[in-house]
């Protein structure tokens, strides 16, 4: 196996990369040298996001926009087969898109919207390209969860969220997801030569939960001078995709470059099972 030398001149694809840490990583690896594909619901933002990207990095530096709907499991099969079609080599996998919602919706397959974006999402689209993400070894996948997790549960008997929908609570639910997904994921992926990993970015002062009705917005507002930057959420995120010092890790869960002990509940490898074999139901696909 080869040793890992860092994202330049590797094939990168990240979710949620016009804006906030997403952007903020997209413009650092770009810096590095990596070949990004960035996956983007708008094409104004797109747009915007590249133009940004680009001029951070070399000179010759092209990024990629993939067009798609991650609320829509159709849109995310048609971005895996546009990718899969385009790229003989995925070498990182980055699942940085997230929102959170104040009032319950569901999506065109009929799931709680949170949930669908946040968990199932990066569950489908990693399932979808894994076989070409194994052949390119070594390889590494990371998804962005949160300390949001803390308090959670997986509510493996309610998961559509029919009653009782607290915005901050379901955030919560999906991130504990991600969290369990990756150590999941890492679990089938030893010996593979293809890492796993989350990370918390810490409270970053970006755009998130700012579609969420005006009391939101200026509550984000008002926390804003105790928030972060988008560069030092992002750090963690390309450290991960970036350094060799992570090379031999996999299921952990990261803050400021550190590995750190999630939850009881995120550490539950029971419950972890019993949410891929949930996820492999909601999403029709097994891995």
């Amino acid at each position: 196996m080869q040793e890992w030398t860092g994202v330049a001149g590797k094939r990168v694809i990240i979710t949620g990369a016009t804006g906030g840490i997403g952007l903020a990583a997209a413009r650092e690896l770009a810096h590095r040298g990596a070949l990004l594909s960035i996956v983007a619901r708008s094409e104004a933002r797109a747009a915007a996001a590249v133009t940004q990207i680009t001029s951070a990095g070399a000179v010759d530096t092209e990024v990629e926009v993939l067009n798609a709907d991650l609320s829509s499991q159709a849109s995310i099969r048609k971005l895996a087969d546009e990718i899969l079609a385009r790229h003989p080599k995925v070498d990182v996998l980055i699942n940085n898109a997230g929102a959170i919602n104040s009032s319950r919706q569901l999506t065109v397959d009929g799931l709680e919207l949170t949930w669908a974006v946040n968990h199932l999402a990066p569950f489908l689209l990693t399932a979808l390209l894994l076989d070409r993400i194994k052949a390119s070894a070594p390889a590494r996948i990371i998804t962005t969860a949160s300390t949001a997790h803390h308090g959670a549960h997986v509510p493996f008997d309610a998961v559509n969220a029919a009653k009782g929908y607290r915005g901050f609570r379901r955030y919560g639910e999906s991130k504990l997801a991600n969290i369990l997904f990756t150590a999941e994921l890492a679990r089938r992926l030893e010996g593979s030569g293809v890492t796993a990993n989350c990370l918390h970015p810490g409270f970053v002062a970006s755009g998130f939960n700012r579609n969420n009705g005006g009391f939101m917005a200026f509550g984000m507002t008002l926390v804003r001078p105790f928030a972060r930057s988008p560069e030092k959420g992002a750090d963690t995120v390309v450290w991960l995709a970036d350094s060799a010092e992570v090379s031999s890790q996999s299921g952990g869960y990261f803050a400021n470059r550190k590995r750190k002990q999630p939850s009881q509940a995120a550490r539950d490898m029971a419950a972890a099972r019993r949410l891929w074999e949930l996820s492999e139901e909601q999403t029709g696909t097994g891995v």
